[in-house]
């Protein structure tokens, strides 16, 4: 099932989604997720009971705000189409290059990411809650 677009009505089950998909103190809740989609040049895309990718395009640049993929669906296809989805979104809107913020210990999220033609541009120390720190990624998207 390709992405469609996320509507203000999908955050209550994009919270239980992101529950699944991230540790406790890392989950948005509804509310959260609302502000999120509501952001200036705020967008996002959804897989139905399967993930959804959140993003912001302003100003000639984009950011993944965060992609979560339910862990019974991961490594079928599903985060790619979603990143796929939030490129395209971005460029729509005029975006020149995007970025994102991933743990380093994510080496799932990191080789999507890599292979999607992510460069690593920086690192930000203790970022996340478990102490963890988050690599910053940069794409240019008239690289294709």
């Amino acid at each position: 099932m390709p992405p469609r677009p996320l509507l203000p009505a999908d955050m209550p089950g994009m919270a239980a989604l992101h529950a699944a998909a991230f540790p406790p103190a890392e989950a948005w809740d509804a509310d959260a997720l609302s502000l999120m989609l509501g952001l200036e040049g705020g967008y996002g895309f959804v897989v139905e009971n399967t993930g959804f990718i959140l993003a912001r395009a302003v100003a000639g640049e984009a950011e993944v705000l965060t992609l979560a993929v339910a862990p019974a669906a991961r490594r079928a296809g599903t985060g790619r189409a979603l990143l796929a989805a939030a490129l395209d979104g971005a460029s729509t809107r005029g975006a020149h290059t995007m970025f994102l913020e991933v743990s380093r210990n994510n080496t799932g999220a990191t080789s999507l990411y890599l292979s999607a033609g992510f460069t690593e541009v920086g690192l930000r120390r203790r970022y996340y809650s478990d102490g963890s720190d988050a690599l910053v990624l940069r794409r240019d998207l008239s690289a294709g």
